[in-house]
């Protein structure tokens, strides 16, 4: 792609990363004295910082990780580009999903089979139960690794955005998610809420985490970002993608991971499912999409996450992005000057896997210019394919040295040679602490916002005598708990579920359960896509009684029933989320959020119901 007249000239950056790596075949028998040059044994890595922190760029030992790749086999050089999931809650746990899955019978032995580079931990993988069974699968996942030949520590990730993507929950301090951050506006607790999650997260033995979002959200209709992107302005992305990505890899922090590059903030189609086609221009893309991902290069981002998603502007032939090189090359390393790891989104997904076959999406990614591989749908497969590929001389043995190398200096920078294992007693010391919880809810509280109060009618006054309020709609646990925080202010509550898309016998309940009730507090999710919530939140604004319609995942919900006179947006269903709009109801705090996106009118998305910005308040009454 052509590049801009006002971008920076390409670095050299496989050049240079050549010259480092002949430096380093000089430099190997030096490297023995290097710092960090003394091979680990059974539970002690190599010398690196302590305590996790983070190493500066003039303090990375190019030598001792060039002469550690020298060393290493073909097969364990294409073991540390692979990233994956086991099943069990310990490392020696026996899943018969594991037989189905990779052709082993525990985490231990994966790892062992194919040297790899990293895990990532999912609750369906039983993976996260609780603190102390995260901390134990964590030091016993290391173990395995650090016992290998090459005594080389694993990545071990999850995604942990936050909001309606958080993997490890409570007692884990939950934060707001992006767009939630978006509408409070604030760097400084974006910031803050990356730098106690990174802890957290450390101390867990967690040491990347997959965020942030740095997609630009200009489609209300995006089916799989929406609000864990910060918002639809580029600007407004870039400063908090910037802020987090500072906070999560602050000391005793973990390496943050940009995503999904190029951006997938424009699309109607679900990459897990689907093709999503952007159809940007040169010039939209550099305004709309790059500001996060530039931005996030110039806060030293430790890796970046791609995208399975075709842009036909940045590469004609239709490739989606993670395989495509004129993107993931010619654009995020040469244009962005990125030389960061650059890790694909799940190879599971559909989106990476409509025209090539699962054997030459890994190493057609490879060739593009990625260095780690998520999830490959048959880890033998892709794994085979690789080596395959590299004794052929489809792929040169110098360019899986080039990935490895970047793998090797990351977790040297994170602090991972040295201290792959955590103390597992230390863990109520750093994880859901009273001051962490404390903060997230503050930084929470200033995230709801007050889209329209067109009856007056917040804030309420707390009162025992405030009557009975009806708490419906969408969620058994997000009515229940939200049900609890109103009661905590006075009234008596009643809780009805209704369901993702109620039945008319449903919401014909719900209405008769309104007619007797002072109030209604409704909650709905994805309105959009429920015919069902649209005619219950109708049908209980026809009953008369005051209604209090509270979106509690995309903003958008209030084009689909534009009636509501009361509407509140919360951005996610979290227990803090919901006590924070509770606060707003009842006057304890003041809304604050602003739109970070537009609303448009459900038929008719060329026109503004709420523009980006907008946002009322009042003042609290404590």
């Amino acid at each position: 792609m052509p590049r801009r007249p006002s971008q920076r000239p390409p670095r050299l950056l496989g050049l240079g990363l050549a010259i480092l790596l002949v430096l380093g075949l000089l430099g190997s028998v030096a490297a023995a004295a290097a710092p960090g040059s003394t091979a680990m044994s059974g539970t002690q890595a190599t010398d690196t910082p302590k305590n996790g922190s983070s190493v500066a760029a003039d303090r990375i030992p190019h030598g001792w990780i060039t002469n550690r790749i020298n060393r290493m086999t073909l097969e364990e050089k294409v073991g540390q580009l692979f990233v994956t999931y086991a099943y069990g809650a310990t490392a020696d746990t026996v899943d018969p999903r594991n037989q189905s899955a990779h052709g082993v019978d525990t985490a231990a032995e994966l790892i062992d089979r194919y040297k790899l580079g990293g895990v990532i931990y999912f609750a369906w993988s039983d993976n996260l139960h609780d603190p102390q069974q995260i901390a134990n699968l964590s030091n016993g996942l290391q173990q395995v690794a650090v016992e290998q030949r090459m005594h080389i520590p694993l990545l071990i990730s999850t995604d942990q955005e936050h909001g309606i993507v958080t993997r490890v929950g409570a007692p884990a301090t939950l934060f707001p998610g992006n767009m939630a951050l978006g509408a409070g506006r604030s760097t400084d607790d974006a910031r803050t809420a990356a730098r106690i999650s990174g802890a957290e997260l450390r101390a867990l033995g967690i040491n990347q985490n997959f965020a942030p979002v740095a997609d630009v959200n200009v489609n209300p209709e995006n089916p799989v970002i929406g609000v864990r992107s910060f918002g639809e302005n580029p600007q407004l992305t870039a400063d908090l993608t910037a802020a987090q990505v500072a906070g999560y890899q602050e000391r005793d922090g973990v390496a943050a991971t940009a995503k999904h590059f190029p951006g997938h903030g424009d699309t109607d189609v679900d990459s897990h499912i689907g093709v999503p086609i952007i159809n940007h221009s040169v010039d939209e893309w550099w305004e709309l999409d790059a500001p996060p991902f530039q931005a996030a290069v110039g806060a030293g981002i430790d890796a970046i996450m791609t995208a399975h998603i075709v842009v036909p502007a940045l590469d004609p032939a239709g490739d989606p992005a993670t395989l495509s090189h004129p993107i993931m090359t010619g654009i995020l390393r040469d244009e962005l000057g990125y030389d960061g790891v650059v890790i694909t989104d799940a190879l599971t997904m559909q989106g990476v896997r409509d025209t090539y076959g699962d054997d030459q999406v890994p190493v057609l990614a490879l060739k593009a210019g990625v260095d780690m591989l998520l999830m490959p749908p048959d880890i033998d497969l892709a794994y085979n394919a690789v080596l395959d590929a590299v004794r052929s001389g489809e792929i040169s043995e110098r360019r899986i040295d080039e990935s490895v190398y970047r793998i090797l200096r990351l977790k040297f920078q994170r602090g991972i040679f040295r201290e792959p294992f955590v103390d597992a007693r230390s863990i109520d010391d750093v994880v859901g602490t009273p001051e962490h919880r404390a903060e997230a809810q503050r930084i929470t509280d200033a995230t709801t916002t007050l889209i329209t109060n067109d009856a007056g009618l917040l804030p309420l006054a707390a009162d025992d005598d405030a009557g009975e309020v009806l708490v419906t709609g969408w969620g058994v646990s997000t009515t229940e708990t939200l049900a609890e925080a109103i009661g905590r202010r006075g009234p008596a509550t009643e809780t009805f579920w209704t369901g993702g898309n109620p039945e008319q016998a449903t919401i014909d309940d719900a209405v008769a359960r309104a007619e007797t009730a002072d109030l209604v507090v409704v909650a709905t999710m994805n309105a959009r896509g429920s015919d069902g919530q649209q005619r219950l939140v109708k049908a209980l604004l026809a009953t008369g009684t005051p209604v209090v319609a509270v979106a509690v995942r995309d903003p958008y919900d209030i084009a689909y029933y534009p009636e509501a006179e009361t509407y509140l947006a919360t951005y996610s269903y979290t227990p803090g989320a919901l006590e924070a709009v509770a606060k707003v109801i009842f006057g304890e705090a003041a809304p604050e959020g602003r739109l970070p996106v537009t609303i448009p009118v459900a038929d008719n998305p060329g026109t503004v119901l709420y523009p980006y910005g907008h946002g009322l308040t009042y003042t609290s009454t404590d």
